[in-house]
C-alpha cells in the first residue's frame, strides 16, 4: 500500500473528515481508496482476466421450489432484518430530496410502499421485522418526516434509520478537497458499498446481533419488487451460506446492468464503470453476460460481523467523475454487491424479473405507474399477468428536453398509460398525453414543430411512427 509521504495531500483530507466527526475507520477507508486512485488504480479489471460463473456459482429460482424451503424460511423471519437503501437524491429527476419520497402507485411514494410491506409481513407472520432505512445526510430529515405517521415501524428497540458516511468530493486537477462556498457541495455520497462500515461504526451491526437478528435483506428503495421471499432465506439457511446476491436474466432494458463473474479463481461483481476501455459493448452483449445485478443482497450478520473485526472488506474501486459548479470532481465510491468476493460461501441467485421494478429515470416512472405493472396485495410492484413476461418490461425513451424532471413529466403525462401491450415507446418533441391512452407494440410518438402537441384522450397508438 502507498504511504503518506508518497501522497501528502492524504492529511487534508482526514483533518476535512475529522472536522465532520467521521468514524475513524470510515476516515482509514476513504484513504485507502485515495491512494488507490492516486496510485493509478481506474477500477479497471483486465478483459482477459474475466471468466464465466462456474456451475453453481448461480442457482436458478426454480431449484427453491421446493415445500420444506418456505417453512424453513418463514420459521426464520424472527431473525430477519430488511434494510432499504435511502441514500439517493432525485437529481436525475431535477429532485433535490430523497427519490423514494416520489409518488409511485395509488397516491403511495416508494418510501410509504416500502413501510405497508413490511407493516403487511409483519401482520400475516405474526413476527416483530425489524426495517432499517441508510439515509444519508441530504436525505434523513425528508424521510423520516415522511414516516411520522407510521409509529409502529420502529422495532425491538432498534432505530428507524442508520446515516451513511459521507466522503470529500476530489478536485480533478489538484488532487485536494473540494473547496466550494456551498459545504454541501464539498461532499458525496461513498456509494452503496458503505453500508457495511456505516452498520459497523454507529454499533448497529453488533446491536442486530445482540437482539437475535442473523440474517439481512438488503434492497434500493425504489425497487418495489424486491420483497422478503422465504424460500430464498430457507435456501441461505439449508446451504449455510453467508452471502448472496439476487441476479435476473438481461433484456435490453438491462444491458449496463453489473453481473457476477469469476476473477482469478473468486466469485466477483463486475460493473460497467470497471470494464476495461474498449470493451463496453462486449460487456452489454446479452447473450454472453445473460444475467444482471439487481442489487437485492441476503448475508449472514454474525458472518459480516466477523469479517469486519479482521478489517474493511475488499471492495473493488469505483472513481466517478463529475462536474460541479463547473469544476471536475472525483467522487470514490464502492458498491455493496461487491462484497460478494470477501465471503467463501456466497452465489447468486437468478430469481424472476418480478423481484426488480425499480425508477432511475422518469422513464422508468411511466412504466411503473402503468398497467404494465400491478401493486398486489402485500404492496409490491409486480408485472403484469396479462404482459408476455419474454419481452421484459417496456423499453420507454423520454426527451430529456422535455421530460427529465419530475415537474415536467408530470404535466405531460398527468395521467397513467397503458404499456401492457407495449414493448417499447419512444418519444421526441414536446407531447402531452392525454387520459386513457393506449401504446402497443413498438411505438415512436414525434413532434417536430416548436409548440406542445396533444395525444388525446382515449388514443390508441399501434407499431410505427406518429408524427404529430
Amino acid at each position: 500500500m502507498q504511504t503518506d509521504e508518497q501522497f501528502p495531500e492524504t492529511e487534508a483530507f482526514v483533518q476535512m473528515m475529522q472536522r465532520e466527526q467521521i468514524d475513524a475507520r470510515a476516515i482509514d477507508f476513504f484513504c485507502a481508496l485515495y491512494r488507490r486512485y492516486r496510485a493509478g488504480s481506474t477500477g479497471k479489471i483486465g478483459w482477459s482476466e474475466i471468466e464465466q460463473p462456474q456451475p453453481g456459482d448461480i442457482v436458478g429460482y426454480e431449484e427453491l421450489d421446493r415445500p420444506e424451503l418456505a417453512a424453513r424460511g418463514r420459521s426464520l423471519l424472527g431473525e430477519l432484518v430488511v434494510i432499504r437503501l435511502n441514500g439517493g437524491l432525485g437529481t436525475t429527476m431535477k429532485l433535490e430530496r430523497a427519490k423514494s419520497l416520489i409518488e409511485a402507485r395509488q397516491g403511495m411514494s416508494f418510501l410509504e410502499l416500502g413501510a405497508r410491506q413490511i407493516l403487511a409481513l409483519r401482520e400475516r407472520h405474526k413476527v416483530q421485522l425489524p426495517w432499517l432505512l441508510m439515509n444519508s445526510f441530504r436525505t434523513r430529515d425528508d424521510s423520516l418526516g415522511a414516516l411520522a405517521g407510521y409509529s409502529s415501524l420502529a422495532a425491538r428497540g432498534l432505530p428507524l434509520d442508520f446515516v451513511q458516511n459521507k466522503v470529500p468530493r476530489i478536485v480533478r486537477s489538484t488532487h485536494l478537497p473540494a473547496s466550494f462556498a456551498e459545504p454541501e457541495d464539498n461532499w458525496a455520497p461513498p456509494g452503496h458499498g458503505d453500508i457495511y462500515l456505516a452498520l459497523w461504526s454507529t454499533g448497529l451491526l453488533e446491536r442486530l446481533h445482540a437482539t437475535g437478528i442473523r440474517w439481512a435483506f438488503v434492497a434500493n428503495g425504489d425497487n418495489m419488487g424486491a420483497t422478503v421471499d422465504e424460500k430464498i432465506l430457507g435456501f441461505l439457511a439449508e446451504r449455510d451460506l453467508e452471502f448472496a446476491a439476487e441476479v435476473t436474466p438481461k433484456s435490453l432494458a438491462d444491458t449496463k446492468g453489473g453481473t457476477l463473474i469469476r476473477h482469478h479463481g473468486t466469485l466477483r461483481l463486475l460493473e460497467s464503470a470497471q470494464v476495461e476501455e474498449g470493451h463496453l459493448k462486449d460487456f452489454q452483449d446479452i447473450t454472453v453476460f445473460r444475467d444482471f445485478n439487481v442489487n437485492n443482497l441476503w448475508w449472514r450478520v454474525d458472518a459480516l460481523l466477523e469479517r469486519l473485526r479482521r478489517g474493511a472488506l475488499d471492495l473493488d474501486l469505483i472513481v466517478n467523475p463529475k462536474k460541479v459548479k463547473g469544476t471536475d470532481v472525483v467522487q470514490l465510491e464502492t458498491a455493496m454487491g461487491a462484497a460478494v468476493s470477501s465471503f467463501s460461501r456466497a452465489a447468486g441467485i437468478r430469481v424472476p424479473r418480478s423481484r426488480f421494478a425499480p425508477v432511475k429515470a422518469t422513464c422508468d416512472l411511466l412504466a411503473v405507474r402503468s398497467d404494465a405493472y400491478r401493486l398486489d396485495d402485500t404492496f409490491a410492484i409486480r408485472p403484469s399477468g396479462e404482459r408476455d413476461p419474454s419481452w421484459g418490461p417496456p423499453v420507454v425513451v423520454l426527451d430529456d428536453r422535455y421530460y427529465k424532471g419530475v415537474e415536467e413529466f408530470a404535466a405531460r403525462f398527468p395521467h397513467p398509460l397503458s404499456l401492457v401491450r407495449c414493448r417499447s415507446l419512444t418519444v421526441q418533441g414536446d407531447v402531452r398525453f392525454g387520459k386513457n391512452v393506449r401504446v402497443e407494440g413498438e411505438v415512436t410518438v414525434r413532434n417536430a414543430a416548436a409548440d406542445q402537441r396533444l395525444v388525446p384522450d382515449g388514443a390508441a397508438l399501434g407499431p410505427g411512427v406518429h408524427e404529430l
